[in-house]
């Protein structure tokens, strides 16, 4: 999942990251690299903090500021201790960033069409070790 959501930044951290003055071109792809982490370690943190359900909500189509809201502040902690940004340019980076990155990864995890995200594939990955065990415990929620 993670290699999914370097893509997924990437595809769009123009103006966010590679044109952003603060962030010098020899760091663009680490600074990538260090967002997607972000992401991926904060839903990680979230599920196994008893945000699951959140998680599933939002992935689902239904926006969940609080998860959304954590990641941002862990992705802005994340830049500015990774590459000495101030607490505006990693926010800036991260108002303009995480939003647009989550709801296209929302999009893609409600595709048919589109397998680089699903939603087994996301709770598994963020479950960790146990991911089996998690991911059947979210599928009896559902009664699956």
């Amino acid at each position: 999942m993670l290699d999914q959501l370097i893509n997924l930044v990437k595809e769009h951290a123009g103006d966010a990251i590679v044109n952003n003055p603060a962030v010098p071109n020899e760091h663009n792809e680490d600074a990538i690299k260090a967002t997607a982490s972000g992401i991926f370690d904060s839903l990680k943190n979230n599920a196994t903090g008893g945000n699951l359900e959140s998680i599933i909500g939002m992935l689902k189509g239904g926006g969940d500021s609080n998860v959304t809201g954590k990641i941002s502040s862990d992705v802005t902690s994340s830049l500015a201790g990774k590459f000495g940004l101030d607490a505006n340019s990693a926010g800036t980076i991260v108002k303009s960033l995480i939003p647009v990155v989550m709801a296209q990864m929302t999009k893609k995890t409600n595709d048919p069409n589109d397998s680089s995200f699903t939603m087994d594939g996301i709770l598994s990955s963020i479950g960790g070790a146990g991911g089996g065990d998690l991911l059947n415990s979210v599928k009896g929620l559902f009664g699956k």
